[in-house]
């Protein structure tokens, strides 16, 4: 089964690391994306931009809507996925707890909806 695994923190924060821990983070991200792709469980990972760049879309009554930023305003922001295959949410959830950000953020399971008929 697909689980996607949000992974949220403090863009502030993230931003206040030192360079050496902004790269030890890098990389440490990376290499748990890599030991997950040679098992066979990672489909995709990606770090996301600034939610300074995000924008939120709606469509009411016919008309497109579109706003700045993050619909909700929150504490932490999503700032990346790890999209993987795992055999049940209890093993999703495993993996997700060693995700680099996890140690500093919090990181959401979810697992993916297979819409009937697709």
């Amino acid at each position: 089964m697909k689980y996607l695994c949000l992974v949220y923190h403090e863009e502030k924060q993230l931003g206040a690391l030192s360079r050496d821990a902004a790269a030890k983070l890098d990389a440490d991200s990376l290499a748990y994306d890599r030991m997950l792709e040679k098992n066979g469980t990672l489909i995709a990972a990606q770090a996301l931009q600034s939610v300074r760049t995000a924008k939120t879309v709606k469509r009411r009554n016919g008309k497109k809507l579109v706003t700045d930023g993050p619909f909700a305003e929150t504490k932490e922001q999503l700032i990346g996925f790890v999209m993987i295959e795992a055999a049940d949410q209890e093993e999703a959830v495993e993996i997700a707890s060693n995700i680099p950000l996890a140690a500093m953020g919090q990181i959401e399971v979810r697992a993916v909806y297979d819409i009937p008929g697709a």
